[in-house]
C-alpha cells in the first residue's frame, strides 16, 4: 500500500472509525474516479453524431452524411489490432523468409509477365521500374488477394472514437467521405483494413486522394479492382515522392573489420559516393570493388554489423516514405531484383 495511504488509515484507526467504513470510503472514491473518467469519454453514438456535425461543416451535405453513417459499427477488433501490434523481435533473415518466399517470387514472376504489356505503359508514363511496381503489389496485398474485410467508414471511426490518435482518424476518416462521394467505389464495397488502408496498394485515404490515377480512363480511380490504375497509383506515389528510373535501390556490401559504425544510417547528410565508399573499404557483397560511379549512397545495417549491410540509393530513401520500416524497403527491393532474375 502506497504510504500516504497507510497513514490515512491508520489515523482513521486511532479516530475509531471501523474497517467496515474505511472499506466504503475507499470503495466510493473508486467508483467515483471511475464515474469522472467514464463521463469525460461520450458513448459511441454521441460521438458519432458529433462528427457528423464536423462533417457537415467541412462541406458534406447533411443528406450524404446521413448515408455515409446510417451503418456505422463500433468494431472493438480494430482496437485490439491497434493496441496489439507485434513487437516480437525479428530478424531481416527471418522477415525475408516469411515476406518474400520463393512461392511468392514465382507468383510475381507470373503476374509481371501477364501484365507486362500494360505495365510497360505504366513505367513509359512514370518512369518506374515495373518490378518494384510488382514488388510493391506483392508486398502489400499478396497481388490483391488480400486488402482487408473492415468497412472503411467503420474501422476509421471506431479508431477516431478510441481517442489514442484521434487526429489522424479523423482526418483519414474525412478524406474516406470524400472518396465515396467522389464515386470512385460504393459504400458496400469500401472495404480495407483495421486501420484504413485501402485497395490492392493499401493506400489510406489520404495517400488515395494524393497519388491514386484513373489510369484507363473510366472516371474512377479504383485501387480495389483495377490492374490499370493499381499501378498506375503505385509508379504515381513513386515518382511524386522523387523515384528515379534510371537507377535501382542498392546493393549488399560487405565492410572491413574496425569499419567506422558513425558512418551508417539514413541521414542524407551520411551519404557519400560510390568511390568514396570504396575508400573506406566497403566492397560488393562478392569482395569485388564497387562501381566506380558517381552516385550517392546510404549505409544500412538493417539488424547490425553482424548481418546484412547494404548501400542504398535515393530510391530506397524513396521507399521509405511509403514505409518507414527497413525491412519492409529491403523486401520489396529484394523481391524487384528476383522479379529482375526471372526466379
Amino acid at each position: 500500500m502506497h504510504k500516504l495511504e497507510s497513514s490515512w488509515l491508520k489515523a482513521m484507526c486511532k479516530r475509531g472509525v471501523t474497517m467496515r467504513v474505511i472499506v466504503f470510503a475507499f470503495s466510493s472514491m473508486f467508483a467515483q474516479v471511475v464515474f469522472a473518467q467514464a463521463s469525460e469519454k461520450p458513448a459511441f453514438e454521441d460521438y458519432v453524431a458529433s462528427l457528423k456535425s464536423e462533417a457537415i461543416s467541412k462541406g458534406f451535405s447533411a443528406e450524404f452524411v446521413d448515408s455515409v453513417f446510417s451503418d456505422v459499427e463500433f468494431y472493438q477488433r480494430a482496437v485490439k489490432a491497434d493496441k496489439n501490434q507485434p513487437e516480437r523481435k525479428i530478424t531481416l533473415d527471418s522477415y525475408l523468409a516469411t515476406r518474400v518466399p520463393d512461392w511468392k517470387v514465382s507468383q510475381a514472376v507470373k503476374y509481371y509477365q501477364q501484365h507486362k504489356t500494360l505495365l510497360d505503359q505504366v513505367s513509359d508514363k512514370y518512369g518506374v521500374q515495373a518490378r518494384f511496381i510488382v514488388a510493391l503489389w506483392g508486398n502489400e496485398s499478396n497481388f490483391g488477394r488480400i486488402q482487408g474485410k473492415f468497412p472503411v467508414v467503420s474501422a476509421l471511426t471506431t479508431l477516431a472514437y478510441e481517442g489514442r490518435r484521434e487526429a489522424l482518424f479523423k482526418k483519414q476518416l474525412f478524406a474516406a467521405m470524400s472518396i465515396l462521394k467522389e464515386g470512385h467505389i460504393s459504400q458496400d464495397k469500401f472495404l480495407g483494413s483495421w486501420a484504413g488502408a485501402m485497395g490492392q496498394s493499401q493506400f489510406m485515404p489520404t495517400s488515395f486522394l494524393t497519388y491514386a490515377v484513373d489510369f484507363d480512363g473510366d472516371g474512377k480511380k479504383d485501387i480495389w479492382s483495377n490492374p490499370a490504375d493499381v499501378f498506375a497509383s503505385i509508379a504515381n506515389y513513386l515518382k511524386s515522392e522523387g523515384w528515379d528510373g534510371n537507377y535501382t535501390w542498392g546493393r549488399q556490401v560487405k565492410i572491413p573489420a574496425n569499419f567506422d559504425l558513425s558512418k551508417t544510417g539514413l541521414s542524407k547528410k551520411k551519404m557519400l559516393t560510390l568511390p568514396q565508399w570504396r575508400e573506406l573499404g566497403v566492397t560488393r557483397f562478392d569482395g569485388t570493388d564497387l562501381p566506380n560511379v558517381d552516385l550517392k549512397a546510404s549505409m544500412i545495417m538493417p539488424d547490425d554489423e553482424n548481418g546484412r549491410i547494404y548501400l542504398v540509393y535515393s530510391n530506397f530513401h524513396t521507399l521509405m516514405r511509403w514505409n518507414r520500416s527497413t525491412y519492409f524497403g529491403v523486401s520489396v527491393s529484394y523481391l524487384a531484383d528476383r522479379i529482375k532474375k526471372g526466379k
